[in-house]
């Protein structure tokens, strides 16, 4: 169990905070930490204190956040061919493996508790990885308690050693087809030129998300006109109906 002593405003926000999917949703509603002063690997309580995370802040938070709760901490590493990882919180429910989780792209959130297998959540992250240079190559998943006396959770420095932590990480191998990336590359190029400044949402599987932050309107928005687009046109009465 957590060695750290929450401040006021942290137990009222714990308290608040039960579920894996409120946890997401008070995640979604900080802003992304894009670091503009510089790389960061922030602690919850520096994260409650600024109101930002990235990938990794977000993880370490919900882990603090879930401990309180009896939830384990642990995180899973998305190793990436472009050495940038990602790392979220993954939890087991009755209904199976799913995760909290916050990034820059909106299809690398959190996935609900449906998957039956790590492997298998962790395999639902491979196709919104491909971007320029993005491709998942492995996962493995860490339980911060094995860090002992490390303070993980409120320090007030950076969690540099967390970081080197995951690196090292084993981490079991994901193997995806030469093609499938290429398709998906050229597809992500073809978006991001048809609709600079969106965020592409064409993948399958998003039922299986848990809703994404209100900063991806936009692209929700893009995404359901192209979807409405694409689908076939029903036929007027005159193109239906044979003529006499």
């Amino acid at each position: 169990m957590s060695s750290c002593q929450f401040t006021r405003r942290e137990q009222r926000l714990v308290a608040r905070l039960r579920t894996p999917l409120q946890v997401q949703q008070w995640l979604n509603a900080l802003p992304y930490n894009a670091e503009p002063g510089g790389d960061t690997q922030r602690s919850f309580r520096t994260v409650v204190a600024l109101g930002t995370a990235h990938c990794m802040e977000a993880a370490l938070s919900a882990a603090v956040i879930l401990e309180a709760h009896d939830w384990p901490p642990l995180v899973m590493s998305l190793e990436s061919e472009d050495k940038l990882d990602h790392v979220v919180f993954v939890y087991r429910t009755a209904t199976g493996w799913g995760s909290i989780a916050r990034s820059r792209d909106p299809g690398l959130h959190g996935r609900r508790p449906v998957f039956r297998t790590v492997r298998d959540l962790a395999c639902s992250y491979i196709d919104p990885y491909v971007d320029v240079s993005g491709r998942i190559t492995g996962y493995g998943v860490l339980d911060l308690r094995t860090l002992g006396p490390y303070d993980w959770r409120c320090a007030p420095h950076n969690l540099w050693h967390v970081e080197q932590v995951l690196i090292d990480l084993p981490h079991r191998a994901i193997r995806s087809s030469d093609g499938r990336i290429a398709r998906l590359r050229s597809r992500y190029h073809a978006f991001m030129e048809a609709h600079p400044g969106f965020k592409p949402l064409y993948y399958q599987g998003q039922d299986r998300w848990h809703p994404l932050p209100g900063a991806f309107a936009s692209s929700v928005r893009l995404s359901r006109r192209i979807g409405r687009d694409a689908s076939p046109k029903r036929p007027s009465r005159a193109e239906a109906e044979p003529r006499s």
